[in-house]
């Protein structure tokens, strides 16, 4: 697999857009969340964003590093009517963001940027493990 560096600067900025998403994602649904749960939630998802921030200023210095511009554009936050479909969807956006950093780590081995690929390894485990958390507490979760 050969990447150029133009492909890997567009395909971390995807990975930033995301990420941005993601921090906006995370206070949206604090906010949102409701009922008897919602102090545990609200912390839940703000507990996320500084994970998501580091990763989003570690994304953005790389870009500048590599000679790009960094995305100022988030990817749009899907919506969610209730705690369930806002845990629902995080635990998506995990899974996307596991999925693509496990590519980007391959290609950055491949472009031969092993402190890029270790990082990238690091943000694997931050994710997959905000996914585990998440499906633990969307395990045997009743209403709505």
């Amino acid at each position: 697999m050969d990447i150029d560096k133009r492909a890997l600067i567009s395909k971390l900025n995807d990975d930033l857009a995301s990420e941005l998403g993601a921090i906006i994602q995370y206070l949206t649904y604090a906010a949102k969340a409701t009922g008897p749960y919602r102090p545990q939630l609200a912390q839940f998802f703000l507990a996320e964003v500084p994970d998501e921030q580091a990763h989003a200023q570690f994304l953005a210095n790389k870009i500048v590093a590599l000679g790009g511009e960094p995305t100022t554009e988030p990817r749009p936050v899907p919506a969610a009517g209730s705690n369930r479909e806002m845990l629902e969807r995080v635990l998506d956006a995990e899974r996307q963001a596991t999925a693509a950093y496990t590519q980007r780590a391959k290609e950055a081995d491949a472009f031969g940027d092993k402190g890029l690929c270790v990082q990238l390894e690091d943000m694997v485990r931050d994710e997959s493990g905000h996914a585990e958390e998440t499906e633990r507490i969307l395990r045997d979760w009743v209403g709505a």
